[in-house]
This record gives structure tokens, sequence and C-alpha cells, in this order.
């Protein structure tokens, strides 16, 4: 049935004549969905993907070409494609409507036209006289086999003697002039140098110009020149394989970096093809819809209106739900996403010492994710599978990554110190690597009862070169054995004005038989805590019972030393909880805690969970030191002890542990 609104409406012509979308890198994800849902890449798949190119009123395709032939593949697909109103082309080195893996499988001899012209003309004739009763744009000229550079020392006047042959066979198979068959030439990659170079083809060709692959407009017309009758195209990438290295998992394109680049090619007078490349078209749902919009009138789109462009699409997926947040979120993620792919991101991409880098990059994630979450959870049901794919997934997979990434850079951090919390690091960075694939286990075979089978199979852990690998694979941590926690040859080390020292970091510790010191794993607010066993056992005057830290100090001066502790009360009958430091076996300053009951005093304790006592030191020789901490009764449950060099800035919890080095490597420095 045909349901037809009364009234009338007027719908403008397109600006740009063909509109859109190279399906391309499609291997492992849409290759693998395509095989589970219509058993590859066959008028059923192909069914689906003119529908929605018509729906975004799109009516260009270059076909996936992975290992696939469009028309060898299926000898329905070039019909549906007619009959559908699909305009299809061939990609920039499939001249003639052949696939590439085509000359795999019928070729003969080598991919050269000086050694093998008269079976490359055969070749190529066949490719177009099977199309010649459809609607096609002819891709001309000749590029490396392989989507790889000619050789080095190929002749332009070669390069147009193939395109002179080219348009010899279109006019001899359609008995018509070449200039009746709409053709494009590609100035992709090494093809734009030999433009430059002077290479010319006739002038009912169109230009197609190309981006760097990263979405940076390399070539647009001279404005100042005459149009060419066949006119210029553009194509543009949202997913790209190649140096320096690939990116094809989620987007990683903003809409405003589009737009900029899109409207400096409409302003420099290409309207006859926009083309993008979009992977596997899923991951780039938002950015496809936008850039086909944008073609059919770009002078719709300004920088103040695409924020807008953004709400629209969200209010259409979630029908009017939570629009204005779900954009913000698009938005949001497409920006943090663009500072660098996730197959790019490592360990080393960002700070984890100057300007807090990683943590805040991190923390821009972390906010993004709770804010999806909490849509997630308000969203109606029936809408929470399509958030799913459009926001929440993009975040939390994304999130996940960077989580990972910071926890491998604490690792290695800590590690080269030796540090045993590097075991920790090394835990959490194992942790969100299985995290990662069970998202893609979510979003394959939960979101929409399975319906995504494969999609999110793309590697991005693990790149050691451009190309992919074939799985995902953890980065390399390292872990300390636990027995160096007392290493005497390990120093706390002064740096940025403070000493920070988590208490179970101690080099030495001294008790009698009767009172152990007992490190009580996971307590506090940082890292651990310390304090004596058995609670009754009271040191005797003469039984030391102490922790000691060595430290070196770049510095000399008068310290002040915090020493902070569980905020036990004064169960002893108001005698109070004492404990004494001191430096070097100097004198000891002896500090009583808690002995008078403070209403006021309590209650800050009780707010920080912390009690912080102060004390002074002098400190006359740079170099190594060592901080004795002695208890004189039990109950006294030590946290952390800073000392404040002249750099130490106000925290709540106080600044992360201080860098601990082998003492053998401080002698000699």
């Amino acid at each position: 049935a045909i349901f037809i609104k009364p009234g009338r409406f007027v719908t403008e012509e397109p600006k740009v004549k063909l509109r859109g979308i190279f399906i391309n890198n499609e291997a492992p994800a849409l290759s693998g969905w395509s095989r589970a849902t219509f058993g590859g890449f066959n008028h059923k798949f192909y069914e689906r993907v003119f529908e929605l190119l018509l729906r975004l009123k799109g009516n260009f395709l270059w076909p996936a070409m992975w290992g696939n032939a469009f028309y060898d593949d299926c000898p329905h697909n070039g019909a549906l494609a007619h009959e559908m109103g699909i305009v299809i082309g061939t990609s920039h080195h499939e001249p003639m409507g052949r696939a590439h893996v085509e000359w795999a499988r019928y070729g003969t001899g080598p991919w050269n036209y000086q050694k093998n012209r008269r079976v490359l003309r055969e070749f190529w004739r066949t490719g177009f006289e099977r199309k010649k009763n459809f609607e096609t744009i002819t891709t001309l000229g000749m590029r490396g086999d392989g989507d790889e550079p000619m050789a080095e020392n190929v002749m332009i006047d070669l390069l147009e003697t193939i395109v002179r042959d080219q348009r010899n066979i279109i006019a001899q198979v359609t008995g018509r002039p070449a200039y009746e068959t709409p053709q494009v030439w590609a100035l992709y990659k090494e093809v734009q140098y030999y433009y430059e170079k002077g290479m010319r083809v006739p002038d009912d060709v169109m230009i197609l110009y190309a981006n760097d692959n990263w979405g940076n407009i390399r070539m647009l017309p001279d404005p100042n020149k005459p149009q060419r009758a066949g006119g210029y195209g553009m194509y543009f990438h949202f997913d790209y394989v190649g140096g320096p290295r690939n990116y094809k998992w989620l987007n990683v394109r903003q809409v405003q970096r589009i737009w900029e680049q899109m409207n400096l090619t409409w302003q420099h007078g290409v309207d006859r093809m926009w083309l993008v490349n979009v992977g596997d078209i899923k991951p780039m749902e938002y950015p496809i819809t936008f850039f086909l919009d944008m073609a059919w009138n770009p002078e719709r789109f300004n920088a103040d209106n695409l924020i807008h462009h953004i709400e629209s699409f969200t209010n259409e997926q979630f029908d009017g739900h939570f629009a204005k947040e779900s954009a913000r979120l698009i938005n949001m993620y497409s920006k943090f996403n663009s500072r660098v792919t996730p197959e790019l991101l490592y360990a080393d991409t960002y700070s984890l010492l100057n300007y807090n880098e990683f943590e805040r990059v991190n923390e821009d994630y972390r906010e993004l994710l709770l804010e999806a979450f909490k849509l997630h959870y308000l969203m109606p049901e029936k809408y929470r599978d399509a958030f799913d794919q459009l926001v929440l997934f993009p975040i939390q997979g994304m999130a996940n990554l960077y989580e990972m990434y910071y926890a491998v850079a604490r690792n290695r951090y800590l590690a080269q110190q030796n540090n045993p919390e590097a075991n920790y690091w090394a835990d959490r960075a194992e942790h969100h690597f299985r995290r990662d694939t069970l998202l893609t286990i979510h979003f394959n075979s939960v979101i929409s009862d399975g319906k995504w089978q494969h999609m999110m199979d793309q590697a991005r852990i693990g790149y050691t070169y451009w190309q992919q690998p074939r799985k995902s694979v953890m980065p390399e941590v390292f872990r300390v054995a636990e027995s160096t926690v007392s290493n005497s040859d390990l120093v706390f080390v002064e740096a940025d004005g403070f000493v920070s020292i988590e208490a179970p970091h101690f080099n030495r510790k001294n008790h009698p038989k009767r009172i152990q010191w007992q490190v009580i794993p996971y307590m506090g607010r940082t890292l651990s805590s310390v304090t004596t066993l058995p609670g009754n056992a009271y040191p005797t005057a003469d039984e030391q019972v102490y922790l000691e830290y060595d430290i070196y100090f770049e510095s000399t001066g008068d310290f002040q030393v915090s020493v902070l502790l569980s905020p036990t009360l004064n169960f002893n009958r108001n005698r109070g909880l004492r404990y004494a430091v001191s430096f070097n076996g100097g004198p000891e300053q002896i500090v009583n805690f808690n002995q008078s009951f403070d209403i006021n005093l309590m209650e800050r304790w009780q707010a920080a969970n912390i009690n912080r006592t102060t004390t002074r030191h002098s400190i006359t020789k740079s170099g190594l030191n060592t901080l004795r901490f002695r208890v004189l009764e039990p109950g006294i449950v030590l946290q952390k002890i800073l000392i404040d060099t002249g750099g130490l800035k106000p925290s709540y919890l106080g600044p992360p542990e201080s860098s601990r080095k082998l003492q053998k490597e401080l002698v000699n420095r």
C-alpha cells in the first residue's frame, strides 16, 4: 500500500549531484556480519545498503572490495542497484568496473600495461560490457596492483595512453562518443603527483580530489580557472587502512572538522560528487548522516548550527527522549576521540607526570560514561538498544581503553622504581583488557538480541606497526616481587618540594617478641595502614617499637612532618595515644594526638576520617636521611607521612607517593 499525505510539499534539487559512500576495509567486522546475516556481500546485503542510502538522500556507492567483487560475486547486484536508482562506481584502483580481486581470479600475466597491454584491455572491456546497461560512473587510470603506486619510473605519457585506450573501449562498447559516458579520474595518493607534474585527462572526465586519508583536504580547484565539463568531486575518509596506523574501530572524526573541510570544498566549486570512505558503516552512523545531509545542501550548515543537527539526529533516533543530552554526548566523545585514534593510543601517549595530563583525559571519558549510563537507565526500554549502539558503547569502549592504558602507564612507572604497587596496576590493566572483550561480546551478541554478530570484531589493541593485529594483544605489564617491600636499598626521593610516604613502605621495623607490626591491606584513605598487635600490648620504657623510612633530600632546612593516622579516640581513659618522630637517631619529638576530648576537633577527624598532626625538624644535610616513627601505646594506626620541604600544596588525600629509587643509584648521582 502507498500512503500519501495531503498538501503541497517541495523538495529542492540537491546541490551535489552524486552523494555516496565507499564500503572499505570491511574485514573482519562488516564482512563477518554480512556472512552471518546474508551469506556475504550479495543482493540481500546490498538491498539494505541501497535502502540506507536512499533514506539518507544518497545515490552513489563504491561497493565493498576487500576480496569482494560487486558484479562477479552476485549477478543480481548490478541490476538491483539500477532498479533502486543507486549509481555504482569502483574504487580509485579498480578501473573500468573491474574489482581488484577479479584480476587474481581471471587475469593472466603481470599487472603492467607496458608488458601486458592486450590482456589488460580485454580484462577492462569485459568489465565495462558487464555494466553498460546500468547507471554507473567509470573509473579511469591505473595504479599499482593492490592499492599501491605504480613503478616510480612510470611516465605520464604512458598513463595518458592508458586513459585514452580505456576511453576507446568505452566508445567501442557503447557505440557513442566516450564523453557521453560518465567517467572519473581519482587524484588519490601518488596520482595527485602525476597531476601536479602535468598529466591531464579530457575535459568531460570528472576530477575526483581526495583528502590525505586523515580528514585533511590535499588540493582544490583553482577558483580563477574555468569549470571543467566533467566537474569536480571529493573523496573523504572516516576510516582508513595505512600509515601511520589504521583507524577502523570507532568514529574519530568531529562533525565540526567534517563541516569545515567540506565547506571549504563546496566553496571551491566541488559539486559533482561527494564520496566518503565509511569502513564498516555501523560505527559511522552519525557522521554518514551528517555528510550526506550536507552534500544535499552545504549552504544549510554553518559553525553555529552543527550541534542542532546532532540534536535532530538523536531526536529522530530516540523519538524525542533526551535528544539534547544524547547529542552532547555524541559531540563530546567525537571531540575526545579525535585527539588520538584508539589504534594509536598507547601508555605513553599522554604524560603521566606533567600537568596530570593522563588523569585529566581519563576523567573526560569517566564523566561522559557516567552521564551515558544515567541516560541509558532513564531511556524508555524500546530505545535502549539504539542508545547503546550510538552513544553508550562508543563511550564505554573508549573509556575502558583509556583506563587500560592509564593502568599500563602507572604499572610501568612504578615497576621502574621496583615498587610493588606496580602489581595492582598490572591487575587493573589486565582487568580492562578482559573487559574490552566482554564489551565486544555485548555489542555482537546481546544488543538487539544478537543482531550485530561480528560487528565489533575489529582489533584495536596491540598494534606494532600500521597494519592491524590478527587479534587484540594485551600490552606488556611488569610485576615486582613482594619481597622488595622492605628492601633497605629503596629510598624515597624528594621532588617538587615534598616527600609523600605510604605507611607500609617502611625500610626497617623493630619490636620485641611480644609485639608485632601488622600491615592491614587496603585500610585507610590511600594504600594500606600499619599498626601494632596485640591491641593490649603497651611498650615498656626500654622497648623500642618503631618503623624507619629512608629518604633522599635534595634540600636542607626546617621541614614540617605531617603524620596521618586513623582517627582513633583516647580509649585509655584520657591518657591519650603517643608517637615520636626523629631523624638520623637525633632527638625525638613526642606527640600525644588525642589526650583531651574536644568535640570540634573530633568532628573534624570524623568528617575527614583522618587525624593529622605535625612536627618540625631541622635537616642539616642533603642526601640520605632516616625518619623514625616510634609508638608509645597500642591502637595507633599509621596511614601516611607527608614532609613539606617547601612545595607541598593543600589537598584532601595528599599527593601520590613519592618515587623510590635504589640507594646505589642515588649514591652515584
